[in-house]
């Protein structure tokens, strides 16, 4: 799953990136597009850890794409380099500038540059949805999908994105390989000043949010970046000096998991505790599948313990004297915390 890192120059966009995956990539490189991944903070694993006592600990991970900044400030526009790379992630991050900086002489402006996104995106999916019903027109082969086409057209012009209409309104599956800009989930990331760390997204900003269905966290790239180069045990005092709990990166991976509608199931023993991440509403069998193709195509059954019932019980042995032991079949839907022993013959 990949998320990109999108924003105007002078954002902060790469720093962000940086601070998030411990990578070192100059700011304003302007090249190719790099990617990190991290892995998402889940006390669960580190309970499970504690618990089994493992060789390995493997936390989930996503995968955070820091797309070059061929946009400019001054014109507000992306270029189709720009808008190609964005189509192909599951999710966008937009990085809004909150701070003054010396670089630019334009005043922060981040409900601007949202609205300058949004429009991007509007003008370009307009484009293509234009193209392709004249070819429906054209060829009259599919009045259902011309049909889906119009309603999209409408809600457009209407300045709505694609992400306001529900899946019994628009057939995805038939969109897919369109790359239609504001179908993709969208958080916002405001990048404010140093003495606003921590505080909240403005009202203005949430409420904008909210008419775009999309979602938004507000941190300070320079402070995160200062908290990533510390140790656990500094990184825990300095935030405790801010009057949080976590950091504002841990947040936005964990914002950005629950964007893209995924879920953490767990394999567990002496040799590994592992966190999988799968889409909801993902199968059994499906699931045994991301550990390894052979564990789908040999499915037997799986035994299922929610995570809460192990570590409440103590052992994978009292889960079975308890009679807490699921054992289900490939169809069963597997749920966010669930621990799975797959069994399988191939």
């Amino acid at each position: 799953m990949k998320i990109g890192l999108v924003g105007f120059a002078g954002s902060g966009k790469t720093t962000v990136f940086n601070a998030m995956t411990g990578l070192d990539i100059p700011v304003g490189f302007g090249g190719k597009m790099r990617m990190g991944s991290v892995r998402v903070p889940d006390e669960r694993v580190d309970k499970l850890s504690g618990l089994f006592e493992p060789k390995k600990t493997t936390y989930a991970e996503i995968t955070f794409c820091d797309i070059p900044g061929e946009h400019g400030a001054a014109k507000k526009g992306l270029s189709p380099a720009a808008l190609q790379q964005i189509r192909e992630q599951d999710a966008v991050g937009l990085v809004l500038r909150d701070f003054v900086s010396p670089a630019l002489e334009e005043k922060p402006d981040p409900l601007g540059d949202l609205e300058a996104f949004h429009t991007e995106s509007i003008l370009a999916d307009l484009g293509i949805i234009e193209r392709r019903l004249e070819r429906l027109k054209k060829d009259r082969s599919d009045p259902l999908e011309q049909d889906m086409f119009e309603k999209m057209k409408a809600v457009l012009e209407e300045e709505k994105p694609l992400r306001s209409l529900g899946d019994e309104e628009l057939n995805r599956e038939q969109l897919k390989g369109y790359g239609l800009l504001t179908d993709i989930p969208v958080l916002v990331v405001l990048n404010c000043e140093e003495a606003r760390a921590g505080e909240s997204l403005p009202a203005d900003l949430k409420d904008r949010l909210r008419e775009l269905f999309a979602d938004g966290i507000s941190l300070s790239a320079a402070v995160e970046s200062e908290i990533a180069e510390l140790d656990s045990a500094d990184q825990e005092e300095f935030l405790s000096d801010l009057g949080v709990s976590e950091s504002a990166l841990s947040q936005l991976i964990r914002t950005s998991y629950d964007l893209l509608d995924l879920i953490s199931f767990f394999t567990v023993g002496t040799d590994e505790v592992r966190a999988w991440n799968i889409l909801r509403g993902t199968n059994a069998s499906g699931a045994a599948g991301c550990i390894h193709t052979d564990l789908e195509r040999g499915f037997i059954r799986a035994e299922v313990t929610p995570c809460e019932t192990l570590l409440q019980l103590g052992s994978e042995q009292a889960v079975k004297d308890a009679g807490k032991l699921q054992v289900v079949g490939k169809d069963h839907l597997v749920k966010d915390g669930d621990i799975m022993h797959v069994r399988f013959n191939v």
